[in-house]
C-alpha cells in the first residue's frame, strides 16, 4: 500500500549513530504531536541525493521552522554508519536535518515507496517523497514520478504547500 493524504505514518524503529552508538528511534515518537517533514530518497552519497535532494531541505529548514515545522527528517535506506558518514560529510544536522537510517526499509516498504534498480547496484531503495505530518497524519505528499528527477520532493515544492 502507497501512503496517502489523510493517512497515519506507520511505526517502524529506525538507527542513528551519534558519538560511536546506534540507538533505535521509533518514528511514530518523532511523530507524535509534532509538526515534522520526512523525506526520503534512494541513498546517501549517490549524485542527486547529495547535490539536489539534502541540500534542498538543509537551505529551507529555517523557513519550514518559521512555519512551525518541529523537524526535518531524511530516511534513507543505508546503515547507520553510512548515515553518520554522510552527516559529517554534508552538515546536515547542523543545518536541522536529521538523517535516519532505514537499514531494512522497514518504513520504506510500509509506505510502499521501495523500488530496485539492480542494474546500478540500489537494491530496496527508497523512491523520492517528501511528507508533510501532524501528529503522524500524511497532510501534503510529494513523490516523484520518474526515477532521477528531482522537483516535487525538494524542500522549496514542498514549503511552498505549506
Amino acid at each position: 500500500m502507497t501512503i496517502s493524504v489523510g493517512a497515519k505514518l506507520p511505526d517502524a524503529t529506525l538507527l542513528k549513530r551519534e558519538e560511536g552508538k546506534i540507538s533505535p528511534v521509533s518514528i511514530a515518537d518523532r511523530l507524535k504531536g509534532r509538526k515534522v517533514v520526512v523525506f526520503g530518497l534512494p541513498g546517501a552519497f549517490t549524485d542527486t541525493c547529495s547535490t539536489l535532494h539534502l541540500p534542498s531541505f538543509m537551505r529551507t529548514s529555517k523557513a519550514f521552522a518559521a512555519k512551525g515545522v518541529d523537524e526535518i527528517i531524511c530516511i534513507a535506506v543505508n546503515d547507520p554508519f553510512v548515515m553518520e558518514a554522510w552527516d559529517a560529510a554534508t552538515g546536515a544536522s547542523k543545518s536541522g536535518v536529521t538523517l535516519l537510517a532505514d537499514s531494512e526499509a522497514t518504513f520504506t516498504k510500509a509506505i510502499g515507496m521501495d523500488f530496485t534498480a539492480g542494474v546500478v547496484g540500489l537494491l530496496d531503495r527508497s523512491k523520492r517523497y517528501a511528507i508533510y505530518a501532524e501528529d503522524g497524519v500524511v497532510k501534503v505528499l510529494n513523490t516523484e514520478q520518474k526515477p532521477g528527477v528531482c522537483e516535487m520532493s525538494v524542500g522549496e515544492t514542498l514549503l511552498e504547500k505549506l
